[in-house]
């Protein structure tokens, strides 16, 4: 004697996808830090602060350049407020984990969080100290005004991709809306309210 299978819950699919993608975003986001954090431990135990070294000619260079502060080292004397404000956007992407269904979604986010947290390990444990430690800057590009990092280029291209994914109006369920009403039916014929309006 056989039993029947039970039958799949609706919500046994949307489920599964929501650990797929949980699993994409902190994947992504692991990657991401343990690059970011070995490339700046090399960069620490190889190079001199302040030292250059070609890589590809003027193209590419490592620039080892310990930063105070934000991009082009803004705001120096604020690292801290840079730590609470990177403490605060990981918070906010852990807290949007389980809803997101969309693989281009969860790419996006597992970047801006490793991005994020390899910067906030620097301010966290790096020199001067807890809380206010330099971010390790190393990457140099010709023609571009700032000497950036691993995680700085993660973050930056998952902002460019959430921005798109946003006016493309992708939501985090991975599917596409729009404003315009959905019509009466499939077949094109105005709806009861359209024939109410003639009578």
């Amino acid at each position: 004697m056989t039993l029947d299978a039970a039958p799949e819950t609706p919500s046994a699919a949307p489920a599964a996808r929501s650990w797929r993608t949980l699993g994409l975003v902190l994947g992504v986001a692991a990657l991401v830090w343990l690059g970011d954090f070995l490339a700046k431990e090399w960069v620490i135990a190889e190079m001199a602060e302040g030292e250059r070294r070609q890589v590809l000619g003027e193209v590419l260079q490592w620039h080892f350049v310990r930063n105070p502060g934000a991009a082009f080292s803004l705001a120096a004397g604020s690292t801290w407020i840079f730590t609470i404000l990177a403490a605060a956007v990981v918070v906010v992407i852990i807290t949007q984990l389980r809803r997101i269904r969309s693989i281009w979604w969860a790419a996006a986010f597992g970047g801006l969080l490793g991005g994020t947290l390899g910067n906030l390990t620097d301010r966290l444990t790096r020199e001067p100290g807890f809380f206010v430690g330099h971010v390790v800057d190393f990457i140099q590009v010709w023609g571009f005004p700032a000497i950036f990092n691993i995680a700085d280029i993660f973050i930056v291209s998952s902002m460019i991709g959430i921005v798109l994914l946003v006016l493309l109006n992708i939501g985090l369920d991975g599917q596409r809306h729009t404003d315009e009403p959905k019509a009466a039916d499939a077949t094109g014929e105005p709806g009861a309210d359209a024939e109410g309006a003639r009578d």
